[in-house]
């Protein structure tokens, strides 16, 4: 039950309305692993980071089931940093600092021991490098899922659309869907993106949930209502740890299984935005995670008489 991750592991320096984190660890390859770890083992991890990584946190990692071999430490370089504020509403940034440092020229290595992950997911990077990480595969995994942005649609989409044809699941916000395809309705949005390659698309929306498309079906999971979003940073890789963790400990890509796992991811994506980076995610336990499973089929569970 293998699954290899493929994304950044960085720092973030984070304002919201209910404080400053400082300078803290992030990266969505860091907050898919510390989801999806709670579920299947090992983490095959793909990233790269600077001499000035802390080794407490690769160690913690390590602990928690990760494998780091195809991590790169750049010596003498700075990893990956970014810092944002958070609107009051915490459905909107500002990003104040952008330094891609080691991620600038970052080549993706996949190390021979992550030959034949059964589960592959590529987290939000240029299209390039999700298309090298493809190519280095010597066979292709059960289940490739991928992220992307607005930003790579803009400036990479020949590159973008050939990813597409190759991968099975596609993570993007409500805006992005629509940028993708062009279409203002989300159901038309998924329509003509599922045309573009994938079999499966996700759109997160953030504390209304998330949609999952396939063929002619459609299923909503709903996101937990929660006193307080302390920072909503990292929340989709969140989602992305837990959706993929699910599948690969069942093994299971039907579209039943895909409607668990989406409900697994929005649990996941709960506990996250609960305290300032990964923090949350460190101190949570099987337990922890039963009990919100079970909230979560609370909220939606209804019985119906039809008069």
């Amino acid at each position: 039950m293998s699954l290899t991750v493929v994304g950044t592991m960085a720092f973030d320096e984070i304002e919201t309305p209910f404080g400053k984190s400082g300078r803290i660890i992030g990266g969505s390859a860091t907050y898919i692993a510390w989801a999806a770890a709670n579920f299947v083992k090992p983490i095959n991890q793909v990233s790269v980071i600077g001499e000035d990584f802390p080794q407490s946190e690769l160690d913690a990692l390590s602990a928690k089931g990760v494998a780091l071999e195809g991590v790169q430490i750049k010596k003498g370089e700075k990893s990956f940093y970014w810092s944002g504020k958070y609107h009051m509403d915490m459905n909107t940034r500002d990003s104040l600092v952008t330094d891609l440092n080691v991620l600038a020229d970052f080549q993706p290595a996949i190390p021979e021991s992550y030959q034949g992950s059964e589960f592959l997911i590529l987290g939000n990077l240029t299209p390039q490098v999700q298309m090298s990480v493809l190519d280095q595969l010597k066979e292709r995994p059960k289940l490739i899922v991928m992220d992307t942005m607005n930003f790579w649609m803009e400036v990479a989409l020949d590159d973008l659309l050939k990813v597409l044809k190759r991968v099975d699941v596609l993570m993007v916000n409500d805006g992005e869907a629509r940028q993708l395809s062009g279409e203002y309705s989300l159901v038309k949005a998924a329509r003509k993106i599922l045309t573009m390659g994938p079999r499966y698309l996700i759109i997160k929306k953030g504390e209304h949930g998330a949609l999952l498309f396939h063929e002619n079906h459609v299923f909503f999971a709903p996101a937990m209502p929660l006193d307080d979003v302390y920072d909503p940073t990292g929340a989709g890789d969140t989602f992305a740890g837990g959706f993929i963790g699910h599948l690969a400990k069942t093994k299971d890509i039907s579209f039943e299984n895909m409607k668990t796992a989406i409900i697994v991811g929005s649990a996941m994506a709960s506990f996250c935005v609960e305290k300032f980076g990964t923090e949350k995610l460190r101190e949570i336990t099987h337990e922890d995670i039963t009990a919100r499973l079970d909230q979560f089929v609370q909220l939606v569970n209804f019985d119906i008489d039809l008069v």
